[in-house]
């Protein structure tokens, strides 16, 4: 009863944004309800400057579910399947995710980016991975809602170009393999995936051939998140006991979300192996993509508009140039792996 008094008003209110986001992302996937979430709850910032008895619950909304998301996510990975059919584009998602994070590496030390998740974001699977780093790095709101807007924007860009560049490139028209490959390597969010591979599969008639490669090369980089949160919680540690003099506590900062996701995705694994259909599960798959956008609604009550479009233009120059890394880079290992 006490949580509920404390967050049940801010809760709601993003609830209130969260719905009808929901609804339009279902009715625009290639925008997505995140995005959506993220614009209406920054709309309503304007008049909202003062948040009053509504804040716990919307901060609550933006730390806290957004990290059960990342939980209810591992209850759409069957490890068996991703690592299995994964095998074959692992070399290129290894070498994409390297590539880009370097690139972002590099740039944070000569660019005054604030928000340093755009790089995993950009690398493994979009706003996942910002969901699980997040926590993790000490992300505010507003940088969250920076990298969820810079990679919205390149993912848009991805489904639309990306078809007409694998027609010019030359890749089989006969099978989906390449273009699969390609499209859950090159793209980040799971939508635009969709969407790229969708339009490769509708204009050389393969039915879902190319979809079905696509997403399982895209759930195959969300496993990456793993490692990658794991890394970045070491570093905090280090950078926490460096600034304080005193040492930090692994307990304190340790990301135990990412513990409860690998429990999880071995729950779904584990039950598929034996016998359970995995549609068992498609409602906390659902579950988590709506608990992202309500914490995506949070997130944007939380964020200046006008300070996120004045200080856009280096994180934008970080988001295309990971872009452009990744998009070469698949192209190079599928030349070099014969699949292009």
């Amino acid at each position: 009863m006490k949580f509920l008094t404390t967050n049940g008003r801010g809760i709601l209110l993003c609830l209130v944004i969260a719905i009808p986001a929901w609804i339009l992302g279902t009715l625009f996937p290639i925008i997505g309800g995140p995005v959506i979430a993220i614009l209406l709850g920054m709309l309503l910032a304007i008049p909202l400057k003062e948040k009053g008895s509504m804040a716990p619950g919307i901060q609550f909304t933006s730390k806290k579910i957004l990290q059960w998301a990342v939980i209810l996510l591992g209850f759409g990975l069957d490890l068996t399947v991703v690592l299995k059919t994964g095998q074959q584009s692992l070399p290129i998602i290894l070498c994409t995710i390297t590539v880009s994070l370097l690139i972002a590496f590099l740039l944070y030390k000569v660019l005054p980016i604030p928000a340093k998740s755009i790089g995993v974001g950009s690398s493994i699977c979009g706003g996942s991975a910002i969901a699980a780093t997040a926590p993790v790095i000490n992300a505010d709101d507003e940088e969250v809602a920076q990298s969820i807007s810079v990679i919205f924007f390149f993912n848009v860009l991805a489904a639309i170009i990306f078809p007409i560049l694998g027609n010019f490139l030359g890749f089989s028209t006969t099978s989906g393999e390449g273009f699969g490959i390609f499209a859950g390597t090159a793209v980040n969010d799971t939508s635009s995936v969709t969407a790229a591979a969708s339009t490769w599969d509708s204009m050389w008639g393969l039915g879902s051939a190319t979809l079905d490669k696509a997403v399982t090369v895209k759930l195959t980089r969300t496993l990456a998140i793993i490692p990658i949160v794991l890394v970045l919680a070491f570093l905090q540690a280090k950078r926490g006991q460096k600034e304080s003099g005193q040492k930090v506590k692994l307990r304190t900062i340790f990301p135990f979300f990412i513990l409860y996701f690998i429990l999880a995705s071995l729950i779904t694994t584990i039950a598929v192996s034996l016998g359970v259909d995995a549609s068992v599960f498609s409602p906390i798959k659902t579950l988590s993509k709506f608990f992202i956008v309500l914490a995506m609604a949070a997130i944007g009550l939380n964020t200046d508009i006008v300070k996120l479009v004045k200080t856009g233009g280096a994180p934008l120059a970080l988001g295309a140039c990971c872009w452009i890394g990744i998009t070469v880079t698949s192209l190079l290992m599928q030349h070099v792996l014969g699949l292009l």
